[in-house]
């Protein structure tokens, strides 16, 4: 009688992940993604798998680390109040911060804008071993930009360029950029935190509403709030046109936190356990020097007992 093999974390976790990966295989319309989806559990379901995935992650990142080869980045997007911040800390609590960081990029600096738009982010890449997480990203320039034309002004692009084709030669470059990294040994995973319009407004409420969470309020999120469909028009272009089995989008239910920690911690367990991490194995030569080290440091301890038993027999 044959033993099946037991079941890959993937195959587990699927549940959690494909509904909501885009890979460019197939049309892209966001109203086909309810920000309300909660896979049909309920939070204490929720809080087992995310726990058990935060173990998963950190056993992964110890290996991810040792082995020194692979580089994991991670893009977060999603409009204010979706839960960005939140979800990075949840999902990573318990990781070691020494293989791990986070970038938030915020308004461009006079230096950046001397630069290409990518340049800013291309400087934050995570090392070989290390696991890069960035809090919104370059895909701003195709999101933020295009719903204020005015912006492009400011980053001293030579006039004959700022076409009606820059938003569509922007995702190409992205493209290419993110397809660059795979083949580098970068693992490139986008999460874009879906949440409602009503949900947005009850979270804006509950910040206005706490004096400990009045500091995430600025009048620049209720001036943008009155864009949601710009915004939403410009999330749909770019996932329609940025998505590939490279480099996934993830479109992640927000409105309920709890769900959407699942999906992410999710998505990343699996494409970590896609690798195949390994501990780095010890060469025969070393592992003789480790047998004569560690027999030279039991033969001390056994010196210094001898002379403590000394010392006390002659008190």
């Amino acid at each position: 009688m044959s033993i099946k093999p037991p079941p890959s974390l993937a195959a587990e976790l699927k549940p959690f992940v494909a509904p909501f990966r885009v890979d460019g295989s197939k049309e892209f319309h966001l109203k086909s993604h309810p920000p309300a989806e909660k896979g049909g559990m309920e939070k204490e379901e929720g809080a087992k798998i995310l726990k058990a995935n935060r173990k998963r992650l950190s056993g992964f990142q110890e290996k991810l680390f040792a082995q020194n080869r692979w580089s994991m980045l991670l893009i977060f997007q999603g409009m204010d109040a979706a839960g960005k911040d939140s979800a990075i800390k949840s999902v990573f609590d318990g990781v070691n911060p020494q293989g791990c960081e986070v970038t938030s990029f915020k308004q461009p600096t006079s230096h950046e804008l001397d630069h290409d738009f990518m340049w800013r982010s291309t400087v934050a890449l995570p090392e070989r071993g290390r696991i890069g997480i960035f809090n919104r990203s370059y895909y701003e320039e195709c999101l933020v930009v295009r719903v204020h034309p005015e912006i492009l002004t400011k980053q001293k692009i030579p006039p004959k360029l700022v076409t009606r084709n820059i938003w569509r030669e922007r995702f190409q470059d992205i493209s290419a950029f993110e397809n660059y990294l795979t083949r580098n040994g970068t693992v490139v995973l986008k999460f874009f935190l879906n949440v409602s319009r009503e949900k947005q407004r009850e979270r804006f409420l509950e910040r206005l509403g706490e004096p400990a969470k009045n500091w995430k309020f600025s009048m620049a999120d209720i001036s943008e709030r009155a864009l949601w469909g710009k915004y939403q028009a410009a999330y749909q272009e770019m996932i329609r046109h940025t998505s590939s089995a490279a480099a996934p989008w993830y479109v992640v239910p927000a409105d309920h936190k709890w769900f959407a920690r699942v999906v992410i911690g999710s998505a990343i367990v699996s494409a970590l356990e896609s690798l195949d991490l390994k501990f780095p194995k010890v060469d025969p030569a070393s592992l003789e020097q480790f047998k004569q080290i560690r027999k030279a440091l039991e033969d001390e301890d056994k010196k210094v007992a001898v002379v403590k038993k000394a010392v006390a027999k002659a008190k």
